[in-house]
């Protein structure tokens, strides 16, 4: 779906908030392919939350090994932690055309409906 983007050539800002209500918001983002983005993600809630993005079979591969590992770590360049009231950054470049994901995989979340949706044209 793309690879980590340049933050020096970033196109467009997108703003995401991370909910205990389970939800993203918004939830529905449009892109160009090619274009970098830098999505900026605040965890409003009380509870850890996750901004992931993949394939859903990815994020449902990924979410298995998180129920049998909640407290593992991330470090790749397309998923970003966030504690209680925290801000933080991931900066991307979408390479294909397609409709990809993006969830929360802390467990139970990715069940409860933290998930949201990203078409690139």
């Amino acid at each position: 779906m793309g690879k980590a983007g340049d933050p020096a050539k970033v196109t467009r800002t997108v703003t995401i908030d991370m909910t205990d209500a389970m939800r993203f918001n918004p939830a529905t983002i449009n892109v160009k392919a090619g274009e970098i983005i830098r999505f900026l993600v605040k965890n409003s809630g009380q509870l850890k939350h996750e901004f992931v993005l993949g394939t859903e079979k990815e994020l449902k591969d990924h979410y298995e090994l998180m129920k049998k590992f909640p407290e593992m770590e991330h470090e790749d360049p397309n998923q970003l932690s966030l504690d209680p009231g925290k801000t933080g950054e991931l900066v991307w470049q979408f390479t294909r055309v397609g409709t990809f994901d993006f969830a929360c995989l802390q467990p139970g979340h990715f069940e409860a409906g933290m998930r949201g949706r990203i078409a690139v044209k």
